[in-house]
């Protein structure tokens, strides 16, 4: 592993290396390893790496977020070509060819209008734009690749070698079931390949204990996209299962001093906007009308327990009070 800086930290800020020489920053150096801050610009760089290599084998694809996630990353993009598992040892053979031509990264910054310009025939990089309010955009380039991107990255490809393509996936453009499916790929990377190996490794043990494994070959539950996305159909080899541990888990909460409540699950939109839920939430909640009246779904128990609080006169000789629910 080679011990060079690839960025700094500042004010709990990661900075590439790129960005702190052209603005002349300092702060506490981040070796190239695995901690969690060097992961954070080698798996960034390995997303673009990977977008260059998709680029390269289908030149008609256009790009839109390609953020780092928990263990990894991730790219959303459109091609007209369907590209599947099978697809990911090519698009891994051409990253390591362009690992090998140790192409620099280096970053540059132009105006938002400018930017717009260059990408005005690319409608899922106008998407991007919308969202960036700076005047002033960054642009990372390696090799004939470039992206939208605020960083941080490696100041070289040949950084890279020690990556793993995942898996392929469908991503609605912008989480909304509504519009084009994007082709997601996921994907790993780390500093050297000894740990890229046990965390693979860790992943195949993960998979045989996988609950949508588990789901069909148990035949627990299923899922249908007439119904939508993430809604299981419970099948009676399933719906029993859960009736026991639910059995369990009541026995287990009786046991420990919590009383069993149920609250609605819709509650009108102004209880949400009291507790801040929809100010800080809304985005990622869903809402409906009755009657003129907008109601939102509950992402959670606590308003309903409040609201049994509420129903009754209490003393500090009641608490504790321990209600227990299942969302």
């Amino acid at each position: 592993m080679e011990d060079i800086v690839i960025g700094i930290k500042r004010d709990d800020e990661i900075i590439d290396t790129q960005t702190a020489e052209v603005q002349q920053l300092s702060g506490d150096e981040i070796h190239f390893d695995n901690s969690k801050d060097a992961l954070e610009i080698i798996r960034h760089s390995t997303a673009h790496l990977m977008a260059q290599a998709i680029k390269t084998l289908y030149p008609d694809a256009k790009f839109f977020v390609g953020p780092v996630i928990e263990d990894g990353f991730y790219y959303d993009f459109r091609t007209a070509q369907k590209i599947n598992d099978e697809d990911l040892k090519k698009i891994e053979k051409e990253m390591k060819s362009l690992i090998k031509k140790k192409y620099p990264i280096e970053q540059y910054s132009i105006t938002k209008t400018d930017v717009l310009e260059k990408f005005a025939d690319d409608d899922l990089k106008q998407e991007v734009l919308k969202r960036i309010e700076d005047e002033n955009i960054t642009i990372y380039k390696q090799g004939d690749f470039e992206d939208l991107c605020r960083g941080p990255h490696v100041p070289n490809t040949k950084l890279l070698p020690n990556f793993k393509l995942t898996r392929v996936a469908g991503a609605y453009r912008g989480g909304d079931e509504s519009r084009e499916m994007l082709t997601r790929i996921y994907g790993t990377a780390f500093a050297d390949k000894e740990t890229l190996k046990e965390h693979l490794a860790m992943i195949e043990e993960a998979k045989k204990r996988d609950h949508r494994k588990l789901a069909t070959d148990l035949k627990l539950f299923t899922f249908d996209d007439e119904v939508g996305a993430g809604l299981p159909i419970w099948l009676p080899n399933g719906s029993r299962l859960r009736s026991k541990l639910e059995s369990l888990l009541f026995t287990a909460h009786r046991k420990r001093g919590y009383q069993p409540v149920r609250g609605p699950e819709i509650l009108k939109s102004d209880v949400w906007k009291v507790s801040g839920h929809y100010q800080n939430y809304g985005e990622n909640m869903y809402f409906t009308t009755i009657d003129d009246i907008e109601y939102g779904i509950k992402p959670m128990n606590c308003l309903g327990h409040i609201k049994v609080y509420q129903n009754d006169i209490r003393s500090y000789r009641d608490l504790p009070l321990k209600f227990f629910e299942y969302g």
